[in-house]
């Protein structure tokens, strides 16, 4: 294929695209973006036909800047600041996930310390003492000391789930 070819078929490929991008009703588009469309969409086609893609659009990163500071985000027990929007969180997992973040790249882009909590220490309290209460993180009881224990105590009655039946009078 000669160079002049491979540009024709380049820019019937971008217009192609680009009145098929138009075309979709969900797209608004002002009429005078549409040649600053065309062009970005011919660039990013010859830049794929010729199999070099551009660094420089993959170079620049957002520098983001902190909603809160550091110390102002950790001052309540009661809740954690995000640093992306300044609003306070229990816990910051589910608010990270919507903006399409794990806990290590939040702490990277603010340049957090590893050891930056992800949930607020009355939070993470409350939480450990309602699993203490219902037994989590205890070892098995003994097996069949116990339970034999139970059912002589019982007697051969077998054993009732559920709520004691009340008492007659």
């Amino acid at each position: 294929m000669s160079e002049d070819g491979s540009e024709l078929n380049a820019i019937e490929l971008a217009t192609e695209l680009t009145i098929a991008w138009l075309n979709n009703s969900n797209n608004r588009v002002a009429a005078e973006d549409v040649p600053t469309f065309l062009q970005t969409m011919h660039a990013t086609v010859l830049g794929l036909a010729s199999g070099s893609v551009e660094q420089e659009e993959a170079a620049p990163q957002q520098e983001h800047v902190a909603a809160v500071s550091v110390r102002k985000s950790l001052a309540s027990k009661d809740h954690i600041i995000s640093m992306i929007d300044g609003k306070p969180y229990k816990t910051l997992r589910r608010h990270l996930a919507g903006h399409g973040l794990t806990p290590e790249t939040y702490r990277e882009r603010y340049g957090l310390r590893p050891d930056y909590p992800m949930v607020a220490e009355t939070y993470s309290q409350s939480r450990r003492d309602m699993a203490k209460r219902i037994g989590l993180g205890r070892k098995a009881r003994g097996s069949d000391t116990e339970e034999a224990a139970v059912e002589s105590e019982a007697g051969d009655a077998p054993r009732r789930r559920g709520r004691k039946p009340k008492a007659a009078e």
